[in-house]
């Protein structure tokens, strides 16, 4: 069945540009994009439906590579507590921060921690969001880092966006082994991981590598096992001081490093020469108030990509906006509106393995795409909140929600 969808410009995001068409047409055939271009150059055919996008500007459905979304437990109440001056070290003591994340994570049934992730993601798929990843890594165990992936499989299932599911047991150290890092990576790398991939639970695997988190050193046995596996390897890198892990991911051709305050050059050439996609987080920076600036020169001289995503998560970026996320990158990180589009678009198609297939409006692509009402691209990051009215097709299909 073919479509026409026409009377609208497109912006197809390829080689991370605009790459503006004005007065444009473009066709599907099912759940793939058949034909783009100038509505006067449309093929003649006999079209099931054919759709008039009012003037429209048509761009790619946007992507969230890099979210936490599934999670128990709300952690407001540290939020505030930390304006009033309560060291994060103290909320910590008793028994705050990312272990309260993981308890109400492990006491949530499967179905409670659907219900409250499926209210977060409605909010990424109202804001254009049509492809999402989302981690695991406040389980901490096997039972419950099986639960979180089950619930990332049943979002994809339950609503119109892709979900593409990454195990990140290598998040934290959980309390049953307080002191015993490396025997906790032993778990992960002999049990969890061949269990999780087994399963058909995980595309990819994700570990945080930091100072209060995991060495290096650790992390490389994380990446060998997920090799051994067939599993492609991303990294919570730099983003609190500089231990070369963004380095680290590129020695193992990883999708993507994220993060990266404290990146570099050296690492960003790294990346460069593997391809791994760097994935910035500015609702982590501006919601810690950090001060130190990924290395945005050395990732353009080097021609590193970069992505653009929300870190939805409980404590250091509860985002529920991605056209947000693109604000912040440009006004916190000097970035152009278009370099934003292009990291929440195709570079963040690249950032999950799906370059091939998503982030570009070009022939062969999936048909996900956002037809906004509004008077050019660029208003995609100027906005501040709200909704923008818009149309979301997603394989083709009108899901606007």
């Amino acid at each position: 069945m073919k479509t026409l969808w026409q009377h609208c410009h497109v912006a197809t995001m390829t080689n991370g540009k605009y790459s503006i068409i004005e007065d444009a047409a473009m066709v599907t055939a099912g759940s793939l994009i058949e034909w783009v271009g100038p509505r006067s150059q449309a093929p003649t055919a006999d079209y099931a439906q054919v759709h008039d996008l009012q003037g429209a500007w048509v761009t790619p459905g946007l992507i969230d590579c890099h979210t936490h979304t599934v999670f128990g437990g709300n952690r407001s109440g540290e939020f505030e507590q930390r304006l009033e001056g309560v060291s994060y070290a103290e909320i910590a003591a008793k028994g705050g921060g990312i272990a309260s994340t993981v308890r109400a994570t492990r006491a949530a049934s499967e179905d409670e921690l659907f219900l409250s992730a499926e209210k977060r993601l409605r909010s990424l798929l109202r804001d254009g969001v049509t492809t999402v990843e989302i981690k695991s890594g406040y389980g901490l165990d096997l039972a419950n880092e099986r639960k979180m992936l089950r619930v990332a499989r049943r979002l994809g299932e339950a609503l119109p966006v892709s979900v593409r599911a990454t195990c990140l047991a290598a998040h934290a150290l959980p309390p049953e082994y307080k002191d015993r890092a490396d025997d906790y990576i032993e778990h992960i790398c002999s049990q969890m991981l061949p269990a999780l991939a087994a399963e058909g639970l995980v595309d990819a695997v994700d570990a945080f590598c930091e100072y209060l988190a995991f060495s290096p050193e650790q992390v490389e046995r994380v990446f060998k096992v997920a090799q051994q596996l067939g599993l492609p390897v991303k990294l919570h890198a730099e983003q609190l001081s500089s231990l070369h892990g963004s380095s680290l991911a590129a020695r193992y051709h990883a999708l993507s490093a994220d993060h990266l305050e404290f990146m570099t050059e050296e690492d960003a050439i790294a990346m460069a020469a593997a391809g791994t996609v760097a994935v910035l987080l500015p609702g982590a920076f501006y919601f810690l108030r950090e001060t130190q600036l990924p290395p945005m020169d050395a990732l353009r001289k080097h021609g590193v990509k970069i992505a653009i995503a929300s870190d939805l998560n409980p404590g250091t970026s509860p985002a529920l906006s991605v056209r947000l996320m693109l604000n912040m990158a440009c006004t916190l990180f000097r970035m152009t509106p278009e370099e934003a589009l292009a990291g929440a678009t195709q570079h963040a198609a690249t950032a999950l393995g799906l370059g091939e297939t998503h982030g570009s409006l070009e022939v062969g692509k999936v048909a996900d795409f956002v037809a906004w009402q509004i008077d050019r691209p660029a208003d995609l990051a100027y906005w501040l909140g709200g909704e923008l009215d818009k149309r979301v097709v997603r394989h083709g299909v009108d899901v606007t929600v």
